[in-house]
């Protein structure tokens, strides 16, 4: 190593350490110079010492770098006792953080630079993020806590060991593949989930639509449309805030499909993105035209990640595989589409997975895309309904006359792809 590769080396861990005592000097910049067990300039030389004795190290024997480590380790050990015994602060967020510090400073040198920098943005930012982070525990409740754990231990623990092949008629039930599915619907299932949590009712109906429609939005436009009768007045805001989460569903089933099977969402883009990109637009428009409206209620939705929930789940998409097969073996593609209608009156994706896999060896690619069309028009003209019925004649017709024109926009563009 050159002195010029040196110097650039030192600069590179003093910015990483600075950048990390910028936050940490930033939250304690209200308490007087000396009562700060480290700050901005400490961070920046911390980073130099690992970077520093990292250089020493490779010069003469890498045991080095671990004593330097150590003692900086006790160095902060007793200026944070120091710290407790003045102000009985608990927390070893300061120190963990120096200690990182240090590492990155080293790593610097051993040729980790860009791995180095990158873990410095994140540490700082999880520093940063502290009230928010904190926020966010507490709207995370008990039962979701633990429902949560109980079915990510379950997939970590069971999904590397299930038999990956095919048992039963049609070899339809695969363990692996159908647990799988299920722990990547309840993934997905749960971000919209614990978005809608955190956020509540504070921004409106329009972003409860966007988080919503990742978990269900059927469950969004039952719960919105009851409103609109005790909500008079209210109806532009809540049928924006139902087309954005319809729209949500057109662009989730594209994100399965994608993961799953790339060649049939290639083959869906043209259709569902028209049906999304005017149902969007619609709830703009309605948005627009709205007064500011908080129904002072959270929208209420089950948890994805609840290990009864995620079974019967998987219990559905197996009977709809076995379903898929049968009635594609005896009645051919009408069969197919049949199923598909009756799927989309409940849940669009158990259809939507099983026409991904399906479409990968035993189906023809074509008769996938229609029946995952007609499935979301199925579904999309039952929520429609469910406006009219439970929010009334006013906020029916701004729902059914907006997502219907758009799934038929979309029908048209399935056709002309078909022809």
């Amino acid at each position: 190593m050159t002195e010029l590769e040196s110097f650039k080396l030192l600069g590179i861990a003093l910015a990483t350490g600075l950048l990390i005592g910028l936050e940490r000097g930033w939250r304690a910049r209200n308490l007087d110079e000396g009562l700060r067990v480290a700050g901005l300039r400490t961070y920046g030389l911390i980073s130099l010492l690992g970077a520093l004795c990292g250089i020493l190290a490779k010069q003469f024997h890498p045991s080095l770098l671990g004593f330097s480590f150590l003692g900086l380790t006790l160095i902060l050990l007793v200026a944070y006792h120091k710290s407790f015994e003045k102000f009985e602060d608990f927390s070893i967020t300061g120190m963990v953080a120096a200690l990182l510090t240090f590492t990155l400073g080293a790593l610097i040198t051993s040729g980790y630079i860009t791995l180095s920098c990158a873990t410095a943005v994140v540490i700082t930012s999880l520093l940063d993020f502290k009230p928010v982070l904190h926020g966010w525990m507490k709207k995370l409740e008990q039962h979701e806590l633990n429902a949560t754990l109980q079915l990510l231990l379950i997939s970590v623990v069971m999904l590397p060991v299930l038999p990956d092949q095919g048992y039963g008629p049609w070899e339809a039930f695969n363990p692996y593949l159908i647990w799988w599915m299920v722990v990547l619907i309840a993934s997905i299932s749960y971000l919209g989930y614990f978005a809608v949590r955190i956020v509540g009712d504070r921004h409106g109906p329009v972003l409860t639509g966007v988080f919503g429609g990742l978990v269900s939005s059927t469950a969004v436009t039952l719960n919105l449309s009851r409103l609109a009768k005790r909500h008079l007045g209210s109806e532009n805001a809540l049928a924006a805030g139902i087309l954005t989460a319809c729209a949500t569903l057109f662009v989730r089933t594209l994100l399965l499909t994608w993961i799953l099977n790339a060649a049939l969402c290639r083959l869906l883009l043209p259709s569902l993105a028209i049906m999304g990109f005017f149902t969007y637009i619609a709830a703009f428009l309605l948005w627009q035209n709205s007064r500011e409206f908080r129904t002072g209620e959270e929208v209420s939705l089950e948890n994805p990640f609840q290990l009864g929930m995620a079974i019967k789940f998987g219990l559905f998409l197996l009977l709809i595989l076995l379903l898929s097969n049968w009635l594609k073996t005896y009645f051919g593609d009408l069969g197919t589409y049949a199923l598909a209608t009756v799927s989309g009156l409940a849940d669009v994706d158990p259809l939507t997975l099983s026409m991904a896999r399906m479409s990968q060896n035993s189906i023809d690619m074509q008769v996938a895309s229609n029946a995952i069309i007609i499935a979301v028009t199925v579904n999309s003209f039952i929520k429609s309904l469910y406006a009219i019925v439970l929010g009334g004649l006013k906020l029916g017709y701004r729902v059914a006359g907006s997502l219907l024109a758009s799934v038929i926009v979309g029908l048209l563009m399935e056709f002309s792809v078909i022809r």
